[in-house]
């Protein structure tokens, strides 16, 4: 998988990917660490997100995970919420309300998204690149191996890091699945031959296998090459968006730490070699920029070593960056604040008016309507879904403004498993006498206390009243 790397400097270039030499062929990153705060504060919420991506298949909330995507049963368990496939509208202000709020969080603090959160960072940066420094050792010895031939050394290193590589993505993998099929549910899947669970099996080494060949081999160029937020930022941010930035008025001109005449940068290029899409950010913003703020850690510790004020490489907006005065509260954020919170506020009505049950119904197959010698008949079927995890008692009522009317199979009390449902018939007569034609009916499924939870309309059909009439 690893790919032999040319001795000769690479150099970033604004004009071009960072990840391609002059002639085209792919330039192998290997950031070297940087130590600071951020990285400090990066690698905490890292390791955090990891344990709650971990956690959450594990811990029960009312009686299931706490995030659980039960695709056999169509429910959608969510801390102690659960969601039916009747509930599917829902995902659009789940999806749309995602998408909105990081354009929310990138016009107000760029792309921290990117560099904090993203598990592409997150997994890459934290676990695989941990791993390959722990193997390869730092940065020039990773280089280096990269440049030398083929041996006993390069062979046993590359071998035990792509081999930790495969099981982490084996793991990752299973992890995902957990979400789908439960943790006991995929321990039970792991003890069974595969050809019982075939479509598991080949999910899961298939995913492994992309996210092998994503954090071992492609790496940065999902972000700089498939992924279309960095070419999106030009859009979402403003002169007053908090990006990484060089303070060119202060480190500009360049020269040696003696050089009175030299602004405080002097050119070390240490913000170049930790950053792990390897753009150099003297150059201004790039879309290749993920926000880690690795080169602010970097940055500072040289100032520290020189005794300089920190900050030449900092988190500010392009117009504190050319020492004028950022704007947080401006028209733009102001907007988005406004539909942001319109927003949360349709999503939570929404939820309250979810109900503890649902109901559908449909025609019974077979004949439209039947004509009995005193009655004309109409036959349903009506699916009650017991959305609680507990066992519920409910009943169906059927209300119409149709005089001479009869329902069987309603006003009757029955019990739903958590979660499960309930099929039955109902059959509605009309007096031949009092029908005049079709009319409108609603079905309603009530708990036990007699409060409506839900109703859906039917709709009564026979013949025409005439050739009724002459029967």
């Amino acid at each position: 998988m690893a790919t032999v790397n040319t001795p000769k400097k690479h150099v970033p270039n604004r004009d071009s990917l960072t990840a391609i030499n002059d002639d085209g062929s792919r330039y192998i990153i290997h950031p070297s660490d940087a130590k600071g705060r951020f990285r400090f504060w990066r690698r905490a919420s890292a390791y955090f997100l990891i344990l709650l991506y971990a956690a959450l298949p594990w811990i029960q909330i009312g009686g299931y995970p706490a995030v659980f995507l039960d695709t056999d049963a169509m429910r959608f368990h969510f801390l102690g919420m659960t969601f039916a496939s009747q509930d599917l509208w829902l995902a659009f202000f789940l999806i749309s309300g995602l998408g909105f709020g990081l354009f929310y969080i990138t016009a107000l603090l760029g792309r921290i998204w990117c560099g904090w959160a993203c598990p592409q960072t997150v997994f890459l940066e934290h676990v695989y690149r941990r791993v390959e420094r722990w193997i390869e050792g730092d940065a020039v010895k990773r280089r280096k191996l990269d440049s030398s031939k083929w041996g006993i050394e390069r062979i046993w290193k590359r071998g035990l890091k792509h081999s930790l590589f495969v099981l982490l993505s084996l793991a990752l993998a299973h992890m995902f699945m957990a979400y789908f099929v439960s943790v006991p549910g995929l321990w039970q899947m792991m003890h069974e031959a595969p050809a019982e669970n075939w479509k598991v099996f080949v999910f899961v080494f298939v995913f492994a296998t992309i996210l092998y060949l994503n954090f071992g081999w492609f790496r940065e160029q999902l972000c700089i090459v498939i992924c279309p937020y960095g070419r999106l930022q030009s859009a979402l941010i403003d002169e007053h968006s908090m990006v990484i930035g060089y303070d060119e008025q202060r480190g500009e001109p360049r020269g040696k730490a003696k050089d009175a005449d030299a602004g405080d940068c002097i050119d070390c290029n240490r913000c170049v070699q930790v950053c792990p899409t390897g753009i150099d950010i003297r150059q201004g913003l790039q879309l290749e920029c993920i926000g880690c703020a690795a080169c602010v850690d970097a940055c500072d510790s040289v100032m520290d070593k020189l005794k300089r004020p920190r900050g030449l490489v900092r988190y500010d907006s392009m117009e504190g960056l050319e020492g004028r005065k950022t704007k947080y509260v401006r028209p733009r954020m102001i907007l988005y604040t406004v539909l942001l919170l319109i927003g949360a506020g349709v999503l939570l009505t929404s939820l309250r008016g979810l109900s503890d049950a649902t109901i559908t119904a449909w025609r019974a197959p077979g004949a439209s309507y039947y004509v009995d010698a005193d009655a004309v008949r109409n036959q349903f079927m009506v699916r009650v879904t017991n959305t609680r995890n507990d066992p519920t008692s409910y009943s169906l009522a059927l209300e119409s403004s149709q005089d001479g009317i009869v329902a069987r199979g309603v006003n009757e009390n029955f019990e739903i498993a958590g979660n499960g449902d309930f099929v039955r018939p109902v059959i509605v007569l009309v007096d031949k006498k009092e029908f005049t034609g079709a009319f409108k009916m609603e079905v309603s499924v009530l708990d036990a206390e007699g409060e409506i939870l839900m109703s859906r309309p039917l709709e009564f059909i026979g013949p025409s009243p005439k050739l009724l009439n002459k029967e």
